[in-house]
């Protein structure tokens, strides 16, 4: 891998005007640049009060805090400067216009530093990916899962798992290289065949979670869907405080999905609301319900909103054409027939319906029985989270195809071909490298890295 040995900086902390901002920089020329800006290198890993200075005109730009982390203990691997100066634009502007101008600096692009980090052996790429997921964490849930995986939840497992592969390999291949010797037991397959049966069922366990750690990164789908002016937008603003969809009386308004997410009870829902469904209508209305019945389908649950009014066995056939996962029926606009009541908890019924609300979307009647269960479902579907390994669909494919060659390898009629034998197990220990970063994989780090920010 060819790595870029330039020295990089850019302002790693959030936008200006702050108390104080962090600029970082890294590389090899990064004791020179702070040599540059404040005379001195300073003691390393201690901070030290000093002038930051343009080493073109002599002017002091900041009295700040410096930092040096000489290589290889820093966050990069690399030697690293950080300054800690006072916030404002006008220090910033001249710190980083000081830096350009130093030979041999230049400004960092997105996810550079994380990814120098990733080149110089200081994270994997299972950890790196983690990195990503704790600075994008909107909820507390989502925040315990980025930091498991950053400190090695997966990366460590998927290493421990090559290594044993490693050693069955061994295995495999020293029957291959040295059958003839008479030293060398001819009963090292069958170990090897053991290693790999228990390979192949702890990780195909890891792999039946119910792409729970994948769910909780992107949030639970909820779907608001049922008949058009049922109020499905009314609903969606009051869940979200905010007017997120436009309302209207007209049918047909909502044409497109509509996302808010929202965090309940410490987890990610993503609510969807969506084209009221119905024969009929335009063009641009018809491809509005086909996306609404189709993001329906795909939804962890289904509120269905229905006029108070509307017959209850309908609604629930209706619901049922529309997606067949849990169903929660909200009988809506009970502020315009008081003596409507709130069914709580009602039980599987014929016409698919799992539970039953009576709201005022309009009023906030009853929302709060609503927003309670939504809570305790998205609590309750994400229990068994806490263990999970699999977060990204990337995990999930690497470890799926490692199982599928351990497999081969155990089903197939391999007797007495231990070539075939060693090239499977040899084909699922890069598929695991691959998963932590040790082995080619230059075709996703450009896909992982550009969802870091400047200066991360």
């Amino acid at each position: 891998m060819a790595i870029d040995r330039s020295t990089i900086f850019a302002l790693s902390s959030g936008r200006p005007p702050a108390a104080i901002a962090v600029v970082r920089v890294s590389g090899p020329r990064a004791g020179a640049a702070l040599k540059a800006l404040i005379g001195r290198i300073p003691e390393p890993r201690k901070a030290a009060l000093t002038r930051v200075r343009d080493p073109a005109s002599g002017e002091v730009i900041d009295e700040a805090l410096a930092l040096w982390f000489p290589a290889p203990r820093s966050e990069t691997g690399e030697d690293v400067v950080e300054l800690q100066l006072h916030g404002g634009h006008a220090v910033i502007a001249a710190v980083l216009e000081a830096l350009a101008a130093i030979e041999g600096c230049r400004m960092a692009e997105p996810g550079e530093f994380t990814r120098r980090a990733f080149e110089n052996g200081r994270l994997d790429l299972t950890e790196v990916e983690g990195l990503a997921d704790l600075i994008a964490a909107e909820t507390p849930a989502q925040r315990r899962q980025a930091y498991r995986q950053l400190k090695g939840l997966i990366g460590d497992r998927a290493e421990a798992w090559r290594q044993r592969l490693i050693g069955a390999l061994a295995l495999v291949e020293a029957r291959i290289d040295f059958a003839d010797e008479a030293d060398v037991p001819e009963n090292l397959v069958e170990p090897a065949l053991d290693t790999t049966r228990q390979l192949r069922d702890e990780i195909s366990e890891r792999l039946a979670d119910g792409g729970r750690g994948e769910r909780l990164r992107e949030g639970l789908l909820v779907a608001i869907a049922g008949p058009p002016n049922a109020g499905k937008s009314t609903l969606l603003n009051r869940l979200a405080r905010r007017e997120a969809a436009i309302v209207s009386p007209y049918p047909g308004t909502t044409r497109d999905v509509i996302e808010v997410h929202l965090d309940l009870a410490g987890y990610p829902v993503t609510l969807l609301d969506t084209a009221g469904i119905r024969d009929g209508g335009d063009p641009v209305e018809q491809e509005g319900v086909r996306r609404a019945r189709a993001r329906a389908a795909m939804a962890d649950l289904v509120l269905w909103v229905t006029d108070v009014s509307a017959d209850g066995g309908a609604a629930g056939a209706a619901a049922e054409k529309v997606s067949h996962t849990e169903i929660w029926r909200l009988r809506n606009k009970i502020d315009l027939k008081p003596t409507a009541g709130i069914c709580r908890n009602e039980s599987q019924s014929m016409n698919g319906i799992n539970r039953s609300f009576a709201i005022s979307a309009a009023t906030g009647a009853g929302m709060m029985d609503l927003i309670d269960a939504l809570a305790a479902y998205s609590k309750a579907y994400f229990a068994t989270t806490e263990a999970a390994l699999v977060t990204r669909v990337r995990h999930r494919r690497a470890l799926q195809e490692t199982v599928a060659a351990l497999d081969r390898v155990l089903t197939s009629d391999y007797a007495g071909r231990d070539e075939l034998i060693a090239e499977e197990l040899r084909a699922a220990a890069a598929t695991l490298g691959r998963l932590t970063g040790r082995v080619d994989v230059e075709d996703v780090l450009d896909v992982i890295f550009r969802e870091f920010c400047i200066g991360k």
